[in-house]
Formats: structure tokens, C-alpha cells, sequence
């Protein structure tokens, strides 16, 4: 078996695990640590398919954006947040091992990388080929109607979490037009008449 093959394989098995703990896992806390590992682990397979924007953009944007999607999810849910505290160092073994994960794809991949163990079949690019102008004209071209799809999608996606935030009626304070057409001094303004104080 090629190296190549074997960081694939490598990061494939740890992709889907991480997938499919992040779909069953209740505690919210663990689900975002695998969610992470998931990214991270697709990020290099994009690096194997020579795609380094978009395995950077997957861990700039993706990665960074998980803590405020936890966040989000707190605020949504309305998970205590002391019992959260309370168990911080519980998460300790798990994050442990999520990041010896990350090491480990990111040194396979380093030391494949500079040993030139990717031997691969795929056309090597001249050095001035912009690879996101390759992306951007694919990306709006032959997949403008999906990319349009998942922009409403999202959309969907961000409605229905405002509108599942929304708990019960809440009381605004709404003016009426038409109400205040009718509306007179006298209801608004009341005069009162107190009695002159005398000085000696």
C-alpha cells in the first residue's frame, strides 16, 4: 500500500467516526470537539487532492466558526452553563485526544509532504496557477444552481433557528396609527391644580 493511500484511508476512517459521533453525541461539548476533528480531517483530504485553499479556507472559516456555533447552541438550548463549568476538566481526556488526532494528520501529512511520499497521477500545476480562480469560475459556472441551493438552504436553516429561539409570546411595544389619530389633549394631558404654599 502507497503512503498516499494510507494517510487517505487514515484520515477517512477518522472522518466519518468523527461524523457520526457528532449526530449521536447529546452532550453538546463533545459533539463540537468531534465536529473540529471531522473539519480538521477533511481539510487533509483536500490537501491530498492538491486543493490547499479550500483545505484552508475548511480550517480558517469551519474550525473558527465552531466555537460560536457552540455558543449559538447554548443560547438556544438553554443549557445551564454552571453545570457546564462544573465539569470542565471531564472534557480534559476527550480534547486530549482529539488533539493527539490533529497531530497525528498534520504530521503525516508534513512528512509525506517534504519526503515526497504523494506520488500521485494528477497533473502538476504550473506555479502561477491561482487555484482560487479555479474554484471561483467551477464554482459559478457548472455549480452555480447547487451553490444557489445550499445558499437557501442556510437561509432556511437561520429562519428556523430564530423562530425556535422565539418561546412563547412576547410582549412589544408596537405603535398603532390609527390610534393615535384619535387620540386627544385630554386623554394625554391632565392639569392639577395644587394648593399655593404661603411663606412667612
Amino acid at each position: 500500500m502507497e503512503f498516499k493511500t494510507f494517510v487517505f484511508y487514515f484520515l477517512s476512517t477518522i472522518l466519518v467516526y468523527a461524523s457520526l459521533r457528532v449526530v449521536t453525541l447529546r452532550n453538546p461539548v463533545h459533539a463540537a470537539l468531534h465536529l473540529v476533528l471531522a473539519f480538521f480531517s477533511a481539510s487533509g483530504v483536500w490537501i491530498l487532492l492538491q486543493a490547499e485553499f479550500l483545505a484552508i479556507a475548511l480550517v480558517l472559516v469551519y474550525v473558527g466558526a465552531v466555537m460560536v456555533l457552540f455558543l449559538f447552541v447554548v443560547m438556544m438550548l438553554d443549557i445551564n452553563l454552571d453545570r457546564l463549568r462544573e465539569g470542565f476538566w471531564s472534557y480534559l481526556p476527550l480534547g486530549a485526544v482529539v488533539a493527539l488526532l490533529m497531530a497525528a494528520e498534520m504530521s503525516l501529512v508534513l512528512v509525506g509532504s517534504f519526503y515526497d511520499l504523494f506520488e500521485s497521477n494528477v497533473p502538476q500545476t504550473p506555479g502561477d496557477y491561482s487555484n482560487v480562480k479555479a474554484v471561483g469560475r467551477v464554482l459559478f459556472t457548472d455549480y452555480v444552481y447547487p451553490f444557489e441551493l445550499a445558499s437557501v438552504i442556510l437561509l432556511v436553516g437561520i429562519v428556523a433557528a430564530a423562530a425556535l429561539t422565539l418561546r412563547g409570546k412576547r410582549k412589544t411595544k408596537s405603535v398603532s396609527p390609527g390610534q393615535q389619530v384619535f387620540v386627544k389633549a385630554k386623554d394625554r394631558v391632565r392639569v392639577l391644580k395644587m394648593p399655593a404654599e404661603s411663606r412667612d
